[in-house]
């Protein structure tokens, strides 16, 4: 009983994750980006917010990804869909990396 909880759990984060992926590529709501929030005011209104915002739903995406396949792994206690889970973040941060260092080169 406590991993169909756990499952359902991980599932609606998975749904919200996916939401807010698809928020951000429709760049509408709230940017989560860091380059974003640490910005200044004079920044945030002179900022192509753009590039930010796909990138931002990008990594929703690999993140509600992430926490399907834990709500998948949950339910068939399977143990190897874990690699397949570190695998997507490894992916997901050296992307948030690369794109942020071409986003602030582009700007350049």
């Amino acid at each position: 009983m406590g991993n169909i909880i756990g499952a359902i759990i991980l599932g609606v984060i998975a749904i919200a994750c996916f939401i807010f992926s698809y928020l951000q590529f429709q760049e509408k709501g709230f940017l989560f980006n860091n380059a974003y929030i640490y910005a200044s005011k004079q920044e945030r209104e002179t900022m192509d917010k753009k590039p930010h915002y796909k990138q931002s739903g990008i990594v929703f995406v690999f993140i509600g990804i992430i926490f399907l396949i834990n709500a998948i792994d949950t339910i068939l206690q399977t143990g190897w869909l874990n690699f397949f889970v570190i695998g997507i973040a490894v992916i997901a941060i050296v992307y948030a990396i690369v794109s942020s260092l071409i986003i602030e080169k582009r700007k350049k």
